[in-house]
């Protein structure tokens, strides 16, 4: 399959700029896809801006444009980067009408980030899942009604359409859809290249457990924070967790409700999770990650991984594990 793709010529890539874009949400991509290029793929970029002019980057970098949307050649992959100002005011009827029209002569459709809002002001996201950066999901849900904003995702492919969450997921994008079109060979390889994670799964969490949400103001769940991330392994039964900062069970759970919106259970298994997914990528094996990181079984890690990433901890380990034992 993936020598089928290498020699069915080349795959053009248009990128939509404008006016405030973050230069990340360009780079990102266009790196992934140059550097594929190292290695036999063979993908052309364009950037084009609504009107063909050059357009000034969230850091003040001018960004010249290729050619302008009404008169771009077609193209196989259509990509819509963000920009900070996009959740805050409506879309800007040029921008979403070029998205429209580059998205009628694209094969398949993709935004970084914010850009989720260029794509649904151009009616493209109407009835379909999607995700965007973590905060704006709520935004983008209710201006998009008919969508189904999956809050928590790196990346959502509906059909084809593409959308991925904050800055750095438009890398796990582009390596999703390099992976696409050339197999998970050349996607590891050029991951490796690019010193980076090794494509994360399309519904991993944006958030390891450690940053969902800020630092508990409470010194009792700091306490708590604290011994379970310092040592998985121990009792960190809910029992044990009360007693060791001299509270009731009950008013404990209430607390982690309160100010982490999780149980102390569920924070337990998260932080649990993390570890195991260190270790497998680091190259131990299902067994020993699930020791170490403090499950009871190879069967309560493997459930831990379908509720959090949708596929067993060897599969993870198959696909998205970039290991020193590989090297």
């Amino acid at each position: 399959m993936a020598e089928e793709a290498m020699t069915a010529g080349p795959h053009r890539v248009v990128v939509l700029v404008f006016d405030g874009m973050k230069l990340l949400d360009l780079s990102g991509p266009a790196e992934v896809f140059s550097e594929a290029n190292r290695f036999g793929a063979d993908y052309r970029l364009s950037i084009v801006s609504a009107d063909g002019s050059p357009v000034r980057s969230s850091i003040g970098m001018l960004v010249p444009a290729d050619t302008d949307a009404r008169v771009a050649a077609a193209h196989d992959t259509l990509v819509v980067v963000g920009g900070d100002a996009l959740p805050g005011s409506p879309v800007d009827p040029v921008l979403g009408a070029a998205a429209k029209e580059l998205a009628e002569r694209a094969g398949r459709v993709a935004s970084v980030c914010t850009g989720a809002f260029v794509l649904g002001a151009a009616g493209l996201l109407e009835g379909r899942r999607a995700t965007t950066h973590w905060q704006h999901t709520a935004t983008l849900a209710r201006r998009c009604p008919s969508t189904r904003v999956e809050a928590d995702a790196l990346f959502v492919k509906d059909g084809s359409t593409y959308t991925s969450a904050g800055v750095t997921a438009g890398i796990d994008l582009a390596l999703a859809l390099l992976e696409e079109d050339h197999g998970p060979g050349l996607a590891r390889q050029v991951a490796r290249s690019l010193v980076v994670y090794m494509q994360r799964a399309g519904g991993q969490s944006q958030f390891s457990a450690s940053l969902q949400g800020p630092a508990p103001r409470t010194p009792v769940l700091r306490l708590v924070q604290e011994a379970v991330q310092g040592d998985p392994t121990a009792d960190h039964g809910l029992e044990a967790l009360a007693a060791r900062v001299r509270v009731s069970p009950r008013h404990l759970t209430r607390m982690f409700r309160a100010e982490l919106d999780t149980t102390p259970m569920k924070y337990v298994e998260l932080i649990r999770f993390d570890m195991a997914k260190a270790l497998l990528d680091a190259g131990h094996n299902a067994t020993e990650a699930a020791t170490r990181s403090g499950f009871s079984s190879y069967e309560s890690l493997r459930r831990a991984f379908a509720r959090h990433l949708g596929l067993s901890p060897i599969r993870y380990q198959q696909r998205f594990a970039t290991t020193s034992r590989e090297s």
